[in-house]
């Protein structure tokens, strides 16, 4: 059913579903969600506040990782709090031009995403393959470049998407059985062809997800070939180290996305629906979750300025 712009095959507004088949576990299902939101907020921000406060971390590799902060504490925001909404209240419409709003910001906070991590693997490549020389190559300008470009690059490739979209006649009922309004499951719920945008979306996909995964595998591979290189064990396993936390942060980000674009791909009949519901909400979450532990355990620099913040603040408040 359509709302008041039926008449041009519009929808006025969509219904969320939320979780199909699991309705009556909604309020658990939300529980973990809203816990893990709550970490992902207070890791991030907490990150982003130590990192502009530490001037020990005033580095390109910390700047890198307050601009991963940002974005992950904006992406899981743009669906959570809506996604709690459908599961404490259900408050399931959502407004036809909102969903094409959150469906941009998903699309193009996860591709921000994947682009700050291949910023990262370029930065470790630059620190470890030419250390005499970082700081001259990764300045201030040169960081905010990067930083600009790869947003920019996720802008003008996701915008299509709210076009295609926009386009699409929606002449069958207005519900999407998701808990956000996420491209494909928007497309799916038109009576008109998608090839288009089953097309564009693979593309999209292939220029922000297969460049930046090529990116980061040849950083690396030059890193590898760099540290076997080093004749002291101490020398290889502090270059190492360095790269840990990342590596962790790229594995947590990729390998849910690449699980869940797998099962969309070859497991959708074999697979409940629900299962693909969940496991895309996850995608959107464990990485904002688990990236603030990650950096904050195995970075020793974090885990440094983090106690000499809390300890600063609290002299402070004793003083007053």
């Amino acid at each position: 059913m359509c709302g008041p712009n039926s008449s041009s095959l519009t929808p006025g507004f969509f219904i969320l579903n939320g979780v199909p088949g699991l309705e009556a576990a909604h309020i658990w299902i939300s529980l973990p969600f809203c816990f893990m939101y709550i970490i992902a907020v207070l890791g991030n921000c907490g990150i982003i506040y130590l990192i502009s406060h530490e001037e020990a971390l005033h580095r390109p590799m910390y700047y890198f990782l307050a601009l991963l902060s940002f974005t992950d504490v904006t992406l899981c925001t743009t669906t959570v709090p809506n996604m709690l909404c459908i599961f404490w209240f259900n408050l399931k419409e959502i407004d036809f031009n909102a969903c094409l709003a959150q469906m941009f910001f998903v699309h193009m906070l996860t591709g921000m995403e994947s682009g700050v991590l291949m910023l990262m693997a370029l930065d470790r490549y630059v620190a470890i393959c030419y250390p005499l020389r970082y700081t001259t190559i990764l300045t201030n300008p040169v960081i905010a470049k990067a930083g600009f470009a790869t947003f920019l690059r996720c802008v003008i490739l996701i915008i299509p998407f709210t076009f295609l979209t926009k386009r699409l006649p929606y002449c069958r009922d207005n519900f999407i059985p998701h808990t956000y309004c996420d491209h494909m499951s928007v497309a799916k719920v038109s009576c008109g062809k998608v090839k288009v945008n089953v097309i564009y979306g693979l593309l999209a996909a292939l220029l922000i997800g297969g460049f930046d995964i090529s990116c980061i595998s040849v950083s690396y591979t030059m890193i590898l070939r760099t540290v076997l290189t080093l004749s002291s064990a101490d020398a290889r396993h502090k270059a190492f180290s360095t790269c840990t936390s990342h590596m962790c942060a790229i594995v947590i980000t990729y390998v849910p996305a690449l699980f869940t674009i797998f099962t969309h791909r070859f497991g959708g009949k074999n697979i409940p629906h629900y299962i693909h519901i969940i496991i895309a909400n996850l995608y959107l979450m464990l990485p904002p979750t688990l990236n603030p532990i990650v950096y904050g355990v195995k970075t020793k620099q974090i885990r440094e300025g983090a106690f000499k913040l809390f300890f600063r603040e609290k002299d402070v408040l004793t003083m007053k």
